[in-house]
């Protein structure tokens, strides 16, 4: 196992923990289908970095990377659902957290050709 940091693995792992103790809070509130959309998105951005750190290929680890940012796309979106609609909780780090994602991921797809 590689031990050396690797910024976008270190963001998008402690990103997947942050959104498991969220959608548990919109469990809490009764918000299941919103917890369900989030939870399956927030967590597999990581999953796909993760799984593009053993990509066989240089395009390989782009594709993955793509769908990664993707799946950070739609994430973001839910956030932003929870953060304008009315009686549902919000935290404004994890907004913050998957913009930060959003752009790291940007950088490394438009670096690798």
């Amino acid at each position: 196992m590689d031990s050396k940091p690797n910024l976008i693995v270190d963001l998008t792992y402690d990103f997947s923990l942050k959104i498991i103790e969220f959608t548990e809070l919109l469990e809490s509130n009764r918000k299941f289908n919103m917890a369900n959309q989030l939870f399956r998105s927030g967590t597999s951005i990581g999953a796909n970095v993760s799984e593009a750190q053993g990509a066989q290929s240089k395009d390989d680890f782009r594709h993955k990377c793509k769908i990664a940012y993707k799946e950070a796309e739609e994430t973001k979106y839910w956030l932003r659902l929870c953060k304008h609609a009315e009686s549902y909780p919000f935290q404004a780090d994890l907004l913050e957290d998957i913009q930060s994602i959003i752009r790291v991921l940007g950088k490394i797809i438009s670096s690798t050709h």
